[in-house]
Formats: structure tokens, C-alpha cells, sequence
């Protein structure tokens, strides 16, 4: 039996309404690892093509792992964008909230999640775990070295993007 590292207290209960909640779309991934970098890919597109309110970041957290406990300290609704191992076809996407994320960072899914479910665990044993966590997950179809997404995991970066921009919309918030 696992303690989970946060508490779920519903479904985006402090990201809406309320007082403004600190929100952090977090890209993490190893650009050099083809598909391993597609959060990474996603949050730049983000970045690029999007103007969000200052209360929300937009950071490609690449593999810098502990490194990124400053920015959960700050977040109050956290959004992940990972690649993720499901054993489904390469492309496919995964949404993963609240008690079902610490169960699926306990499975492996991503190529680099302990660094990640160890940046999670951390911040909640420091009492600044994020109230609301949504993970936004790509099934990778290679992670071998290289700098290019394969196509299946090309093809579905725009679909990605619209459903970041819909759990900002969930947390009443459009770029």
C-alpha cells in the first residue's frame, strides 16, 4: 500500500473561481531522446505561439528533476506534460488526475519519472505540493537517441497543446 504525496480534494477545486491560484504548465522530457522530448516540445509551442496572464507559467522543465521544486512551491494547480509509457500505440494520449497519478508514477510510465515522483514527494513532504495536478501524457514511439519525434507522436502535438489549453480553460484561464 502506497501514502499518496498529495491530497485530492476534488475535482479543480482551488485552480477556479476564487482567489487567482498560481498555475504551472510544466514540459518535462529529454529533447534528445526523440519522443522522450514531446512535453518539452509541446510547452515551447506553448510558449511561442500563446500570452498567458501572469499567473501562469509555462516552463520546459527538461529533465532538471529536484531542480524544479522552487516552481512547485509556487504553483497551486500544477499541469504535466510528459511522455508516457501505457502500452498503447504510439500518439495515444493519457490524462491522468488526482489520486491517479501517484499510482501511475509508481508504475514507471515515464522514461525519466522517478526524478519526477521523487520532485512530487519532495515537495509534499516540504508542505508545498500543488492542490490540483493534472498529468497530460504522450505514448512515446521511440525513446532511443535522436532529435526528431517519430510522425505518430508528431502528428498529435496540436491535439496536446488543445487539451493543455483546456485544463487552463477548466482553471478559468485563456491565453
Amino acid at each position: 500500500m502506497y501514502a499518496p504525496f498529495f491530497v485530492f480534494k476534488g475535482e479543480f477545486m482551488n485552480c477556479d473561481g476564487g482567489a487567482k491560484p498560481a498555475i504551472l504548465v510544466l514540459g518535462i522530457g529529454n529533447l534528445v531522446m526523440r519522443d522522450d522530448g514531446a512535453g518539452v516540445r509541446v510547452v515551447q509551442e506553448l510558449q511561442r505561439s500563446y500570452r498567458f496572464p501572469e499567473n501562469v507559467r509555462v516552463v520546459d522543465g527538461g529533465t532538471l528533476g529536484l531542480d524544479l521544486l522552487p516552481l512547485l512551491e509556487e504553483a497551486t494547480c500544477l499541469i504535466l506534460v510528459d511522455a508516457v509509457e501505457t502500452g498503447g500505440q504510439a500518439g495515444s494520449l493519457i490524462r491522468l488526475t488526482g489520486q491517479e497519478l501517484p499510482v501511475a508514477l509508481q508504475t514507471k510510465l515515464s522514461p525519466h519519472q522517478m526524478g519526477l515522483k521523487d520532485l512530487l514527494a519532495v515537495s509534499e513532504l516540504m508542505g508545498h505540493s500543488p492542490a490540483e495536478m493534472v498529468l497530460i501524457g504522450i505514448q512515446p514511439g521511440s525513446v532511443e537517441m535522436g532529435a526528431e519525434l517519430t510522425a505518430k507522436v508528431e502528428a498529435v502535438l496540436e491535439e496536446v497543446i488543445a487539451k493543455v489549453l483546456l485544463e487552463l480553460e477548466r482553471f478559468g484561464i485563456s491565453p
